[in-house]
């Protein structure tokens, strides 16, 4: 093998393997909990308390930070590098701004979130949808995947982009 195609298959490879090593990073989140706390303020005429960690997190000053909402949001900020924000204005609802780094990444953000594809809504460059994870209610915005879909036999191959049947014409 060439060091051309050497450097290649291992640009090709890389996204599949962050997303093994996410999967297998997820299935030991109860085991290794790492927090990042930076600075917490508290804006009372808005009503929230913000906290930024590797990302920002904001939780409505009336919500019982043990709320499902609440600690779901914790939990997801602390074990997973695609969090960029947490919003948490009720304690069942959760705004949720990730940025996968691959197809395989994103295909795991709508398993986890149970999205169906179809229900992805693509505008600039982010891609919206509602989920659910146990009692929580999730708006998630993730930055990028248009992008990401760019490559779309890979796209369809993990399930992201539905099947075409070409024109009868």
């Amino acid at each position: 093998m060439q060091g051309e195609d050497l450097e290649r298959l291992a640009v090709e490879l890389a996204p599949a393997v962050k997303a093994l090593i996410a999967e297998a990073t997820d299935a030991h989140a109860e085991t290794v909990p790492v927090r990042y706390a930076v600075v917490a303020t508290q804006d009372e005429q808005a009503g929230v308390h913000t906290t930024t960690f590797a990302s920002t997190a904001r939780i409505g000053m009336d919500v019982d930070p043990t709320s499902p909402a609440a600690l779901l949001a914790a939990e997801l900020r602390a074990h997973q590098a695609d969090v960029r924000a947490t919003d948490v204005p009720s304690p069942t609802y959760l705004g949720l701004t990730i940025r996968p780094q691959s197809l395989h990444a994103w295909r795991w953000w709508i398993d986890k979130l149970g999205i169906h594809p179809d229900a992805v809504t693509l505008q600039d460059t982010a891609a919206y949808a509602t989920g659910t994870l146990g009692d929580v209610v999730i708006a998630v915005q993730a930055d990028e995947v248009p992008a990401l879909l760019v490559d779309e036999a890979a796209a369809r191959l993990l399930g992201l982009i539905a099947e075409t049947t070409p024109d009868p014409a």
